[in-house]
């Protein structure tokens, strides 16, 4: 089986200022899920808030000393990168769940 193509949503996406080794940490990840590996808790959890197949990859730098999140879709014939920030609360917030929603809501209208 091939692996499924990244999408990032270039057009409104822009990479944080993600340390080397956590920048590293999130391409290992991404590239275990292109392949169809599952990917648990800790490194990765659903996302139901934002939608079917959402989920929320969580990464420690310890260079910048940040907890960073990237929010990805697992489509059919792609892995959608959505959002990628700085979390600094234990939940989520309203405005990043509703930015996530309204970029896939987006992207599926085409």
């Amino acid at each position: 089986m091939a692996d499924k193509p990244l999408r990032w949503m270039l057009d409104t996406l822009q990479s944080p200022p993600v340390g080397r080794e956590a920048r590293i940490e999130i391409g290992v990840l991404l590239r275990r899920i292109q392949r169809g590996e599952s990917v648990g808790m800790p490194a990765s959890r659903p996302m139901p808030s934002i939608g079917r197949r959402a989920h929320e990859l969580r990464v420690v730098d310890r260079e910048t000393r940040k907890i960073w999140r990237l929010v990805y879709r697992i489509d059919s014939e792609a892995i959608l990168v959505v959002h990628w920030f700085e979390k600094k609360t234990r939940t989520t917030t309203q405005r990043v769940i509703d930015l996530c929603r309204k970029r896939l809501g987006d992207y599926d209208r085409g």
